[in-house]
């Protein structure tokens, strides 16, 4: 078996470990990933949640607050990542004091990512019976206790499929922050295979990216089997 890697990766036998290696790299890919996911999901969570009690229809409509939230977030939605990286530097800069790297990134992934994951949440829970949310509400029970018994409750499958899809449009992210400076394993796949000619690197990226994807997948798949069942 070592023997068939030398021949057929050798670059990544050579890449394998060390202070730039892939060991290095997956580190830094699933540091920004899950990092980021926490304060996104957080962020995203709350924000969908606003967007959905003040709306309209809502149990605490709010026309104007909706209007200027709901702008804001197609706004931060609409902007490229790459462009992203590069608007916010400064911000960046002054929250964690650098621009590159691995914890670089997690600002500008935050900011993505957060947007992107409040409007998953959004129609996540406007997916809830509105019969049961009256029912609630004629019991008397305070909007807060309606979010967390109703909404979040009712909701929880179709909120834990939105996550995993935001999960794995996050792991793309890290892996096109990682081509600018990021570090992990997109910085692998273009500064180490792509510009050094080193193809085995790149393909090798390309198959832990994959991986990674489809364990996301997996396990948000099998929660929402055990939720459902």
């Amino acid at each position: 078996m070592s023997q068939f890697l030398r021949t057929w990766f050798p670059n990544v036998v050579m890449n394998w470990s060390g202070d730039n290696g892939f060991v290095q790299a997956i580190y830094e890919t699933l540091y920004m990933t899950f990092v980021s996911a926490i304060f996104a999901g957080i962020l995203g969570l709350i924000l969908g949640i606003i967007l959905v009690i003040t709306d309209t229809n809502g149990i605490l409509p709010h026309a104007k607050f909706y209007n200027v939230l709901d702008k804001l977030v197609n706004l931060f939605r609409s902007i490229p990542f790459v462009i992203l990286l590069a608007v916010i530097g400064p911000f960046t800069k002054f929250i964690v004091g650098q621009t590159i790297g691995p914890t670089g990134a997690l600002v500008p992934l935050i900011v993505g990512t957060a947007p992107f994951f409040a409007r998953q949440v959004q129609l996540a829970l406007v997916e809830v019976d509105p019969g049961v949310i009256e029912a609630a509400r004629a019991m008397g029970l305070s909007p807060w206790k309606i979010i967390y018994r109703v909404y979040l409750k009712e909701g929880l499958p179709e909120l834990i499929r939105s996550g995993t899809l935001t999960l794995i449009s996050l792991i793309g992210l890290t892996a096109m922050a990682g081509a600018v400076g990021g570090g992990g394993l997109g910085n692998m796949a273009i500064a180490v295979g792509y510009q050094r000619f080193q193809n085995d690197v790149t393909f090798v990226s390309m198959i832990l990216i994959l991986v990674l994807v489809f364990v996301v997948q997996g396990l948000g798949d099998w929660a929402i089997k055990k939720l459902e069942h």
